[in-house]
């Protein structure tokens, strides 16, 4: 353990002596303990100049699916990643990756789920109780990965209060695609100034139904032509009767309705306690993640045919997909996390807060049975702020940001050397208001240092600031605009990467000259709503320097076609709007209409093809939601475009629809709130490939789906 490490353990008492310190309240005291909440952006109680979205407790009992990236995946401007349902990581405004920062509670996960698209992010959208999203750059507050946006999902495993009584959650649902199988519960309860929490998930299911082939249309023809060109080749008809027998042993292999590799086996969960003071809390959380997930797109064990898959059980196909060796992630990871806050602290500040978590990561990609190679995250992130009193008549923020990374590879497809990453971040963000205006404003410095095994270390400096204006329309409007500038530090991968890597399918050649990948948008947005209707749209306009990417060559190695990371400048440009609108209301409840629309559009300022890989086509939404005091159904549609503005080496991609229906009853005996429900996904079974997976074209996501379920607060 590291000396920073060492300090922050080291101050961490000191806070927490100061809530113990105080004078702890009567138990007949009357008076409430005053309630600190720490929020995902230190200014977001007045409102952003930046675009955010928030899935509260309500939205995501019916949105939360199997991972983070599904589960916010059809919001405004944000879009999935998949790798099947095991894994899958928010894009926002078309940037993912290592530009898009995944947090729990404000620190981030700390696993290792931007190396590779296959790899699994580790927090479990069942345990959130909120998840804030803010779009477009965030580094001012958490460095340099949050370039393109950041997820947060809020736990609530550290408590904050003490309840008044026990309280708790027992979800229960089933799925027949797949026989997905998923139940969760969490407790909250406490007593004086003690409050603790236990939570518990497991989730399970088998490879999912798909609506046809695994590969999509457009490889097909693309294999059928190099088939082609090989058998003109060969002027021997000996030959031909071979690459005949061989086509049709290839057809006879290939996936029909089943998509190999895609289950998964899940189980989780963490205890937390805290004390609980008049001016503050001092919590620790202890958490256990143990999950196993196919990688599929990495199998050719596939039925026999179509026919024979309709007479096959589920069971029988598995069985003959792991004698085929399908490629299974086995992951564990043990996450510590200190929490605390401090109401008035000292003269000047409003209050000050503390986070540390601790991570003990590991995921080993087994096949046939064997362990191939062996990924570890030894990883600890801190962060401190205090909020400070009006100030030449600024309310703002001050804070420290530290981590630490031991990321290392071993085995046969290990595509980096093991790189040690340290971190230092300083900022200050506040606001003041301008007449009828209100102004943000912050400034930030980042040190970024990578320690490979094997040759030279790089480290990096930068800075980020930003302005903002919110301007009151009247009559119910409201306009923002935000210009800022951010810069990112190349992460070990893009830097010191030399070897095949079967999670992209390609072998990555990192460049250890890379610089500073530096962005300076500018993002407007209008909102407007009444008690029937709202709307909001943002447009956002981002110019890149030195944009860090992966150039598509000819070239091949290993079987793997290369990729190189390069850097180019580019610009991104987009927008989305949504709306809402109350087009019924009775004593019984109301009918609600929604709408949204999103596109973006990035390009290189390089000579040829000038477009990007993986970014998302253009999309239309439309709701409806029927709620009363016991009844409420939801019908959600989405079209997705087609997506054939494609880069170099990259296939086209088929628009499709997403159908999805959900209703509800809603009960209550005694003290206790009953939810029983039906939801469906997929609902006309469409071919849905997402071109945000670099396995869209060989796992598209799941067939039509039904769900059942059961939730309970108590």
């Amino acid at each position: 353990m590291n000396r920073k490490l060492l300090s922050l353990l080291a101050a961490a008492p000191l806070l927490t002596t100061a809530v113990l310190a105080q004078e702890a309240p009567a138990a007949d005291e009357s008076e409430a303990i005053e309630e600190i909440i720490v929020l995902a952006h230190p200014l977001s109680r007045e409102g952003l100049a930046q675009a955010a979205d928030v899935l509260d407790a309500d939205e995501l009992e019916r949105k939360a699916v199997d991972n983070i990236g599904a589960t916010v995946g059809n919001e405004p401007g944000i879009h999935n990643s998949s790798y099947g349902v095991g894994a899958g990581r928010p894009v926002i405004h078309g940037m993912g990756g290592a530009r898009v920062r995944v947090m729990e509670d404000r620190i981030d996960t700390l696993d290792v789920s931007v190396s590779s698209g296959d790899h699994a992010v580790t927090v479990d959208p069942f345990v959130a109780e909120r998840v804030e999203v803010l779009k477009g750059s965030s580094t001012l507050l958490y460095g340099s990965g949050a370039i393109g946006g950041v997820v947060d999902v809020q736990t609530g495993r550290i408590p904050q209060e003490v309840p008044e009584h026990i309280s708790g959650a027992l979800d229960l649902r089933g799925s027949d695609n797949g026989s997905g199988r998923n139940g969760s519960f969490r407790l909250d309860g406490g007593a004086g100034n003690i409050a603790w929490h236990l939570d518990a998930f497991a989730r399970e299911s088998d490879d999912y139904d798909i609506p046809g082939f695994a590969e999509s249309a457009a490889l097909r023809a693309l294999e059928e032509e190099e088939h082609h060109h090989e058998e003109e080749e060969h002027h021997d008809d000996e030959h031909e009767h071979e690459h005949e027998d061989e086509d049709e042993h290839h057809e006879e292999e290939e996936a029909y309705g089943l998509l190999p590799g895609s289950g998964l086996d899940v189980q989780g969960g963490s205890v937390g306690l805290s004390f609980v003071g008049d001016r503050g809390f001092v919590g620790l959380a202890a958490s256990n993640l143990d999950s196993e997930y196919g990688i599929p797109g990495h199998s050719h064990a596939h039925d026999h045919g179509h026919d024979e898959h309709e007479e096959m059980g589920h069971h029988e196909d598995e069985e003959h997909h792991d004698e085929q060796g399908t490629p299974i992630v086995d992951l564990k990871q043990t996450r510590i996390d200190l929490k605390a806050a401090l109401a008035d602290p000292f003269g000047g500040f409003e209050s000050l807060n503390f986070r540390l978590g601790i991570n003990d990561y590991e995921h080993a990609e087994n096949e046939a049975g064997e362990v191939g190679t062996i990924f570890s995250n030894q990883a600890w992130e801190a962060r401190g702020e205090l909020t400070h009193g009006p100030a030449g008549g600024w309310r703002g923020t001050l804070g420290v940001q530290l981590g630490n990374r031991e990321f290392s590879v071993v085995g046969e497809e290990a595509f980096t050397p093991p790189v040690d990453t340290s971190s230092l971040g300083l900022f200050w963000v506040g606001e003041r208001p301008l007449g009828r205006l209100g102004l943000e404003a912050g400034l930030r410095y980042d040190r970024v240092e990578h320690d490979p095994a094997n040759g030279s270390s790089r480290d990096f400096s930068g800075g980020s600031a930003s302005l903002g204006l919110i301007v009151p329309l009247g009559d119910g409007w409201e306009g923002t605009l935000l210009a800022d500038y951010s810069s990112r530090a190349p992460v070990g991968e893009e830097l010191f990467s030399d070897s095949p890597h079967p999670g992209t399918g390609v072998f990555e050649i990192g460049d250890p000259g890379l610089d500073h990948e530096q962005a300076r948008n500018l993002a407007a947005t209008i909102s407007g709503g009444r008690d029937r209707w709202s709307v909001r749209g943002t447009f956002y306009y981002t110019d890149f320097v030195d944009f860090i990417y992966q150039a598509a060559t000819d070239e091949e190695m290993d079987g793997f076609a290369v990729r190189r990371y390069a850097q180019a400048d580019a610009t991104f440009a987009g927008f989305e709007v949504e709306g809402r609108l109350t087009v019924a209301e009775w004593s019984a409840g109301r009918l609600d209409v929604g709408v949204f629309y999103d596109m973006v559009t990035p390009e290189l300022d390089i000579s040829g093809n000038d477009k990007l890989p993986l970014i998302p086509p253009d999309r239309v939404g439309v709701s409806l939601e029927f709620t009363s005091d016991r009844l409420r159904a939801n019908v959600d549609y989405v079209r997705a475009s087609d997506q054939d503005d494609v880069a170099e080496f990259e296939l086209p991609t088929d628009g499709y629809n997403d159908l999805r229906a959900r209703v509800s009853w809603r009960f209550r005996p005694a003290d206790t709130t009953v939810d029983l429900y039906l939801a469906g996904r997929n609902l006309t079974d469409d071919e849905q490939r997402l071109h945000t997976s670099v396995v869209k074209d060989l796992a598209p996501q799941p067939g039509r789906t039904v769900e059942a379920g059961l939730r309970m607060l108590f």
